[in-house]
């Protein structure tokens, strides 16, 4: 259940994330409360994860998805450049991300949680 927690937070970063662009510095009432209820929910679910997953692989899930995530969202949707580069280095934090949801099942099976 971990798992879910974290995965629901860093898909709703992914939103408060480009909610903040789209908010303009909160300067647009809608966007702004959105973006704020986002923010809320997001962190709701990554403190929930926190709970059952090491910190260390909750945060770097967390935050990995929503940097991904981001990343994607202003390339496909808000013109932002696209390049070999960029998708090369949101397929490394996407790999990461899969690593350490491996490496955590692997400590599981093993009986070691160091």
């Amino acid at each position: 259940m971990g798992w879910l927690y974290v995965i629901i937070g860093g898909i709703l970063e992914v939103g408060w994330a480009t909610g903040l662009s789209l908010s303009e510095g909160f300067s647009k009432p809608v966007p702004s409360f959105i973006t704020a209820l986002l923010i809320l929910v997001s962190f709701y679910f990554f403190s929930h994860s926190m709970r059952l997953l090491p910190i260390g692989t909750a945060y770097a899930v967390f935050t990995g998805i929503g940097a991904a995530g981001t990343a994607v969202i202003g390339m496909v949707f808000l013109n932002e450049g696209i390049s070999i580069m960029k998708i090369g280095f949101i397929s490394l934090l996407i790999f990461g991300v899969v690593g350490l949801k491996m490496s955590d099942k692997e400590e599981k099976e093993t009986g070691r949680n160091d």
